[in-house]
């Protein structure tokens, strides 16, 4: 039974925090002949950085092999590492677990790897650990393959491998299927990779790809020993990076693929997925191509792909010619032609010799461009990302028609539909019929949009201050008025601070909600800006979508997508509602808000604060998916920035951290506060501001504070909720206290919050919260330093 099969069915633990094994016992980092790991046994490697424990008897039989067995040393063999051990003797080998994480079969003794005879890095299972190779050596394919589930360590149905063929790449399979894929190698790092790219520097860790006839396999080599990278998936096909940070002694997630992009194949053969825009649909088409189903592009993210444009000429040697898309994760690479030792000019002169060839690119971006890459089948897996990364790419085209028609749809997409249909259906006639009289049509036309696109950014940089929303719709007055029938009472959705919201039925049948400004708002027109400017560079699906804006005169307006579950508090606070939202819904409710959290925190492309995280800014689409809304008082800050200042308070009394209330100082820790408050919100059903006359505490983190520390935490659950498991709640109202601790030091990171919800992981004791009297319990330490008073937005408190 090989190793991927035995042990991983016993439950081996591998990276054990150190300090949850106090009272095991330790067998030091090796075992010999007579020597075995049993349940409470543990092998710890030198630098005290791995641990490994076995359910079953761990120990070396008397051929000098490993081998596990049932229950004791007469037990059933299970497994065994099955080598040639020579010479044989009962006490010729070894077994020791190594700094690397590395378990190791070894003749004694132990001077270098050449007496290695087995190693576990041979045979891994769901997690990838620093200078384990995946990929193919010596004949060997090593593959990371998933658990069956969280509690269940079977053979998952989710694998990593390494794709040999064309170009190398990283593939991960689902059910056999393409789920994801690192792009190829390009001399530097995976070209799809740019945010593992990025961490690594930041994490000093690298990425390591050895390409040569005996091997194609690619490891992290550590730079930093106080960082432990690993990569892990899981068996719904979920990859992430995690890092254990000695300081923070914990698990951080550094990276997981979460935007529709990632997903392999999202656009189709031919497609293009965008990968740098915010706008809900993320597909095109590749220059002279076009939607196979335009129907089915238009209702979903994803499509049925690409087809060459009709009426197109032929393409084989018919003054055809190439147009670059930049910042591009190349197509599959798996079924390309390579040529290491070609130019790029002659890798251009290659493809178009050839009539099959659809598209080049090279092979090694350094110093310019070298080696060739050229693509015979369909166009797969296509991304395009933003400006300075992924690579060029040039797909084979009209030289001239299709060079333009994919500028105009690009770049001018927003102006006359008539004139773009025009352009693509009729302009390869026009060229190649009447060239003269096309030239002249393609200039005028040409100078008449980009004399509209002039005019259209100066009317912007006058209304807005910059041209920041160049990506979204604009709506007209009249379409909005006639969508919410003039503002009708009986569509009003809700009132905030800065304006009303409102239900609208646009003349497509597409049901949208409107947020109006109000005129007297004084901070209206800043914080319109602000959260246009922000909310526009955002996707997630944890966060609200915004489709567009309207302006005219005073009028300004945000357009959203329309949400028909309305808002948290409605189910959480109403005690009508309370009775349909029962506790999975809740639980699956508390996660996706700390995934949206965590996504503006560190995962999104800027590094954002939302200073208002409350039930009534978290919004429920049908299917009971909470949305993060309302960015009017977010804060974008310097990616290496902790913190920042203001003169202006601005938020909700109730969610709002003692810092930032009182100090006007507000950072990630800020939102974890409030994302506590609203966890234990969610738990009770209580809002934090209610005042409870039997209770010392005047809100509710103080109460829950009082009942945590005698015992009775789970006497705060919503009385609704008639039956929910007692662990996990307890645990979720532990969470939420850790978050609500008075130091922002003390408080976990948002990472780590979502880290602590989805693994049963060993929790640290909370601290005081803030915002809380003395307790009448004699035990208690809380000193009073204010409470809070409503569930209003607050504005221009002065910061002392």
């Amino acid at each position: 039974m090989p190793f991927a099969e035995g042990p991983r069915n016993l439950l081996l633990r591998l990276l054990l925090p150190l300090l949850s094994l106090q009272s095991c016992n330790s067998l030091g980092t090796t075992i010999t002949f007579n020597q075995s790991i049993k349940d409470g046994d543990f092998l710890i490697s030198k630098n005290k950085a791995f641990v490994l424990g076995f359910f079953r008897i761990l120990t070396i039989s008397t051929e000098g092999n490993l081998i596990l067995l049932h229950n004791n040393s007469q037990g059933l063999l299970l497994w065994s590492t099955n080598v040639s051990v020579t010479p044989v003797s009962n006490n010729s080998t070894m077994v020791q677990l190594l700094d690397s994480g590395n378990l190791v079969l070894v003749n004694q003794p132990i001077n270098n790897q050449s007496g290695v005879l087995w190693q576990s890095f041979d045979h891994p299972t769901h997690i990838i650990l620093a200078n384990m190779k995946i990929g193919l050596e010596q004949g060997k394919n090593i593959v990371i393959t998933s658990w069956n589930s969280q509690n269940d360590p079977g053979t998952g149905s989710c694998s990593i491998k390494t794709e040999p063929n064309g170009s190398p790449q990283i593939i991960l399979y689902k059910n056999l299927a393409k789920w994801w894929r690192s792009g190829h190698w390009d001399g530097l790092h995976w070209n799809g990779f740019p945010n593992i790219n990025r961490q690594s520097k930041n994490n000093s860790f690298d990425i390591v790809l050895v390409n040569n006839k005996d091997e194609v396999t690619t490891k992290f080599a550590v730079l930093d020993p106080a960082v432990i990278p690993i990569i892990e998936i899981d068996g719904s096909g979920s990859l992430q990076l995690l890092a254990w940070k000695g300081q923070q002694q914990g698990w951080v997630k550094l990276w997981s693929p979460t935007d529709v992009c990632d997903k392999y194949g999202t656009c189709g053969p031919f497609g293009v997925c965008k990968a740098y825009t915010a706008n809900w649909v993320k597909c095109g088409c590749l220059p002279g191509y076009e939607p196979n189903s335009p129907e089915e592009w238009r209702l979903r993210e994803g499509s049925g792909g690409c087809k060459r444009q009709q009426g197109a000429p032929s393409m084989c040697r018919n003054r055809e010619g190439f147009v670059k898309i930049p910042n591009v994760k190349v197509p599959d690479t798996s079924t390309i032609k390579l040529d290491i030792n070609s130019s790029m000019e002659a890798c251009e002169q290659k493809c178009l010799n050839n009539c099959s060839c659809l598209a080049y690119a090279s092979a090694d971006v350094r110093n310019g461009g070298s080696g060739c890459m050229t693509w015979y089948e369909d166009l797969m897996d296509t991304t395009q990302f933003a400006q300075g990364q992924g690579q060029d790419l040039y797909i084979r085209a009209d030289a001239i028609v299709s060079v333009l028609v994919f500028w105009f749809s690009h770049s001018l997409a927003k102006y006359t539909k008539k004139s773009k249909r025009f352009l693509a259906k009729k302009g390869m006639w026009l060229i190649l019929v009447f060239p003269p009289i096309a030239m002249i049509f393609l200039i005028f036309f040409g100078c008449w949009c980009l004399r509209r696109k002039t005019k259209g950014s100066l009317r912007e940089t006058k209304q807005y201050g910059s041209t920041t929303h160049k990506d979204l719709e604009y709506f007209d007055l009249k379409s909005i008025l006639v969508a919410t029938d003039n503002f009708s009472t009986a569509n009003k959705l809700g009132e905030g601070g800065f304006g009303s919201v409102y239900k609208g039925l646009l003349a497509n049948g597409e049901e949208i909600a409107v947020k109006r400004l109000s005129k007297n708002s004084g901070q209206g027109l800043e914080q319109f800006k602000a959260e246009v400017k922000l909310i526009a560079k955002l996707q997630h699906r944890n966060l609200v979508r915004i489709l567009g804006c309207c302006i005219n005169a005073e009028e300004k307006m945000l357009i959203y997508e329309y949400l028909p579950n309305k808002s948290l508090d409605f189910f959480i606070f109403g005690r009508s509602r309370s009775l349909s939202i029962d506790w999975k819904d809740r639980f699956d409710i508390i996660n996706g808000i700390a995934r949206g959290v965590l996504y503006l925190h560190q995962d999104s492309r800027l590094k954002i604060i939302h200073r208002d995280i409350k039930a009534s800014n978290v919004l429920l689409d049908s299917t009971m998916n909470p949305k993060i809304s309302d960015f009017g008082l977010a804060k974008m800050i310097g990616e290496d920035q902790i913190q920042a200042n203001t003169n202006r308070v601005i938020g909700t009394y109730g969610y709002m951290s003692p810092e930032y209330a009182m100090e006007g100082r507000y950072s990630t820790k800020s939102d974890v506060f409030s994302f506590g408050v609203l966890l234990l919100e969610i738990i009770s059903g209580k809002r934090n501001t209610n005042y409870n006359l039997e209770s010392p505490s005047p809100n509710l983190i103080g109460q829950i504070w009082d009942m945590w520390r005698e015992g009775q935490a789970l006497g705060i659950v919503d009385p609704s909720l008639s039956s929910y498991p007692a662990h996990e709640v307890s645990r979720c109202i532990h969470i939420g206290l850790l978050c609500v601790q008075e130091s922002t030091t003390d408080r976990p990171t948002m990472s780590e919050v979502v880290y602590m919800l989805g693994k049963e992981t060993p929790l640290t004791s909370p601290k005081k919260p803030a915002f809380i009297l003395q307790s009448s319990n004699p035990n208690s330490e809380a000193p009073r330093r204010g409470h809070s008073l409503n569930n209003v937005t607050i504005t221009m408190l002065e910061a002392r």
